[in-house]
């Protein structure tokens, strides 16, 4: 009737409608690829991806009801105290050329089924090696010293360089630093790329390890951590060290077989 070639004329299909239990496993797809995606997101990604129809306040709704949460920064572990003095940073325009010539130190949070630990790591500038760690379910600074002093066993650096958080400004952290004639830096404040090694670690280990596995219990996280820290430093192949380990690199040898005898 009105003259146009039947060829010449398509439909085009209405996007997908779907029950909630089939559309939450799109949706738990979509997270377990981009753990970093929120609701809107998601919804985004089902609209234009996926072809289904629906709403951002039902994409909300079902990822409550799933569990699904999108992975971002938590609580605040670097809250400075200001009744606290604050060190100059030190390793602007250093050049770094031997391992324990500067340590790195800092604090991230681990989320467990039933609440937050906080691990800190130590790691040599130099050779990238990861000197010392601890893990606490408080952010006390009594920590930090413990993952210290296991570092102390390895050598004492002669600077260690921190963020401005209230552990590392405290009179026990600066009274125990002076006691092993250790140099005080700090990152200023806004300026997390003063401590990029530590924070490329956490990158590492979030990505490579805590992301991809589920832990019951501290002490199956605690040995979960205990063997990654191990991989990284012993048979993690590094580009920034021309494919030799952080260990190769912090002991001065080259890597044999599989391991090293040094602990």
């Amino acid at each position: 009737m009105l003259e146009i070639n039947r060829s010449s004329l398509y439909c085009k299909r209405s996007p997908a409608d779907i029950g909630d239990i089939d559309l939450l496993n799109v949706i738990r797809d979509i997270w377990e690829q981009y753990p970093f995606y929120g609701y809107r997101r998601i919804t985004k990604e089902l609209r234009e991806n996926k072809q289904i129809k629906v709403n951002r306040k039902r994409v909300q709704r079902l990822m409550v009801w799933g569990g699904i949460q999108a992975i971002h920064p938590g609580p605040n572990t670097s809250k400075r105290n200001k009744l606290h003095a604050v060190y100059k940073y030190l390793l602007r325009d250093l050049e770094i050329m031997r391992p324990n010539q500067a340590w790195m130190i800092d604090i991230t949070y681990l989320r467990m089924p039933k609440g937050f630990m906080y691990l800190v790591a130590i790691i040599d500038v130099y050779s990238r090696y990861v000197v010392g760690w601890a893990l606490s379910n408080t952010l006390e600074t009594d920590f930090c010293i413990d993952a210290l002093k296991s570092g102390l066993k390895h050598a004492t650096p002669e600077i260690i360089n921190s963020d401005q958080g209230c552990q590392f400004t405290s009179d026990n952290w600066i009274n125990f630093l002076r006691e092993w004639n250790i140099e005080i830096s700090m990152t200023g404040k806004g300026r997390c790329t003063d401590n990029i090694y530590i924070e490329r670690f956490w990158r590492s280990f979030k990505r490579e390890e805590f992301y991809l596995n589920d832990y019951e219990s501290v002490k199956e996280l605690r040995k979960a951590i205990d063997a990654y820290i191990d991989f990284y430093n012993r048979r993690r192949w590094h580009q920034s060290l021309g494919y030799k380990t952080p260990a190769a690199v912090y002991f001065g040898r080259e890597r044999k077989a599989c391991g090293y005898a040094e602990q």
